[in-house]
């Protein structure tokens, strides 16, 4: 046998290692050593898991020895001891109006809208309001968890405006209402502003413009009708309150020939497979029938419809029909926070207690719907919702070591059952941080705390002046 050459031998044994140090690809992110609560198809939780997160999108999940055997980043968050969930989703809120948060309380429905909110409104809503109260719900969603919000409310250029300067996903609708609003004094000059809105917006990584009718009793046929129109043009989102409430079926079937709110809606054209429907509780079988049929998105609320007594929405009935549920705070003037983690528990005990079974709407069933369910509720299920492969990097660390958190037995019960927004230590959107153990990256909050502080003074002043 001929000699052979150490040179040679030391030369082969380093370019061995070389394909293995090669096949580590870089990534921009690594969340490592918690348990991944994925809510994929197969809602598999994944003990000492770890993601990779390239740019923003999730390139990566998998237990932490696997990634990192695929994976080399620079910047690694370990959550160990800690549990790893999807953004939280909340389907139906009015932001600024976190300023008339305890401004009105204990009152029907009508009396709070006409009798308070649409005063304060007329008085104290401009621009620099809805800046200011913007950016007052963006820091408490943050903090909660919350990742993705749907939102309906005025000049919402502005609030698309703030809420992509803070890093939060937002389907953003412009609210078009049949009487003079702070924005827009006619419905012609609303539907322009929405026009130019949708289009400023189109194809934005954050932000989602959409098309916001008020409800089918504050907004005229013809009208609903041009807004969905438009919808279609723009392929654009179309937000609605609707069947909200006693009077509100009242009032339809007085106007329009004893038919009930999600009746009419549908015998003029208006619903279609971008709608997202807030609230829903005055819904029979037949009525869930045509929303499903169509493909509309329903946000559930429960706090804000027991404050105002609103009802109760089938929601049990609706998850029975596989339809497309999720969960929403409405506006911390009615609820009066933005919590969702607290929009989980009430959901679930709201639907045992009214249904009298125990069984009902389950922790899973009720973390789905702030999740996942959320997501195809704003039909963007394709993109967030849950920790996938290919899916946007909206991802949040709950800390599951405080007191209240010990010990743990089934994780999904401790999410929705004893998990408190002021657990939620991180918060990663769109693969960017904005909170970083507990520190928010993308807002001031002292300025935002100062700034709550003077309109709420302004507000008082409005209020008891003539």
């Amino acid at each position: 046998m001929r000699n052979i050459n150490p040179i040679f031998v030391l030369i082969f044994l380093l370019l061995s290692f070389v394909p293995v140090a090669a096949q580590r690809k870089n990534v921009d992110l690594i969340i490592s050593g918690g348990t991944i609560v994925t809510v994929d198809k197969q809602n598999r939780v994944i003990e000492n898991g770890a993601i990779a997160i390239r740019g923003t999108n999730i390139v990566g999940v998998d237990s932490a020895s696997a990634i990192a055997r695929q994976f080399i980043s620079r910047k690694t968050i370990f959550a160990n001891g800690k549990v790893i969930i999807p953004g939280l989703i909340n389907t139906h809120t009015h932001v600024p109006m976190t300023l008339f948060r305890g401004i009105a309380d204990d009152l029907d429905l009508q009396d709070w809208l006409t009798k308070y909110i649409f005063p304060a409104e007329a008085k104290n809503v401009n621009e620099e309001f809805v800046r200011a109260g913007t950016r007052l719900g963006l820091a408490e969603m943050i903090r909660g968890g919350t990742t993705t919000y749907c939102d309906m409310y005025y000049f919402e250029d502005a609030i698309a405006e703030e809420t992509s300067k803070a890093g939060v996903r937002g389907v953003l609708g412009e609210t078009l209402i049949d009487f003079p609003v702070p924005d827009n004094k006619t419905f012609a000059e609303a539907l322009s502003y929405t026009e130019k809105f949708v289009k400023r917006w189109k194809g934005n990584s954050l932000i989602v413009a959409a098309i916001a009718p008020h409800a089918p009793y504050t907004v005229s046929k013809e009208h609903l009708l041009e807004t969905r129109k438009l919808s279609d043009e723009l392929d654009a989102p179309l937000i609605i309150h609707l069947a909200e409430a006693n009077t509100e079926t009242d009032f339809i079937q007085k106007n329009h020939q004893g038919m009930r709110p999600i009746q009419y809606v549908e015998q003029i054209g208006f619903l279609s497979d971008k709608t997202i429907a807030a609230h829903v509780i005055q819904a029979n079988d037949s009525e869930l029938e045509i929303l499903k049929r169509r493909g509309v998105g329903i946000a559930h609320n429960p706090s804000s419809n027991m404050k105002l007594a609103a009802g109760i929405a089938p929601i049990p009935l609706m998850l029975s029909k596989e339809m497309r549920v999720g969960l929403g705070t409405d506006g911390a003037a009615s609820n009066n926070d933005l919590d969702m983690w607290e929009e989980m528990d009430l959901a679930a005990k709201l639907h045992k207690v009214s249904s009298g079974d125990p069984k009902a709407v389950n922790a899973q069933q009720a973390f789905s719907m702030a999740t996942i369910g959320g997501a195809r509720a704003l039909h963007l299920d394709k993109i967030i919702g849950s920790i996938e492969t290919g899916k946007r990097a909206d991802i949040v660390i709950v800390d599951f070591n405080s007191l209240h958190q010990t010990p743990v037995y089934n994780v999904f019960s401790h999410l929705v059952y004893t998990t408190k927004a002021s657990d939620v230590r991180t918060v990663v959107i769109n693969g960017a941080i904005v909170m970083l153990d507990r520190t928010l990256i993308t807002l001031n909050e002292n300025a935002i705390r100062n700034a709550a502080s003077r309109y709420h003074q302004k507000i008082i002043k409005s209020l008891t002046s003539n």
